[in-house]
């Protein structure tokens, strides 16, 4: 299953993971996302344990959306495993969060994140914001092999 997913979604808000979803599957960009709703899952599915376990480590993804407040295992713990790991490390990871807080911004980036996007509160720059993420990621993006 890991390698059929381009997007993996780390979301525990239902209604922003809904849009999220809607806005990429408008634009078919989001025919092969994965979501999960703490960053423990998140882990075990990136690494194949848990209840993944027997699968493929998702090496492949194209992009991870990644929040940062998270229950069981916050975004920044997740992003920090990911990229210490040399299976996973080249994975854009993407923080998508509702905190404008510099501290959080700077650690982000020094863990290794590709991009730090606040969610827009307006439905339609939420809208828009995800749309541009995922053309970019998807199609215009080339990623490291």
């Amino acid at each position: 299953m890991t390698e059929e997913v381009e997007v993996l979604l780390v979301e525990d808000n239902s209604s922003d993971a809904e849009m999220t979803i809607r806005a990429l599957r408008q634009y078919n960009l989001g025919n092969r996302l994965f979501r999960v709703e703490n960053g423990a899952e998140a882990l075990d599915f990136i690494f194949a344990e848990g209840k993944y376990a027997g699968g493929k480590i998702a090496s492949k993804l194209k992009f991870i959306m990644l929040d940062l407040k998270l229950p069981k295992v916050n975004g920044k713990d997740v992003l920090s495993k990911i990229k210490s790991n040399e299976k996973t490390k080249k994975i854009p990871v993407i923080m998508l969060t509702s905190s404008k807080e510099d501290p959080d911004i700077k650690k982000c980036y020094e863990l290794g994140a590709n991009g730090f996007v606040v969610k827009p509160v307006e439905f339609d720059a939420f809208h828009k914001a995800i749309f541009e993420l995922g053309l970019y990621w998807l199609t215009i993006n080339q990623p490291a092999q």
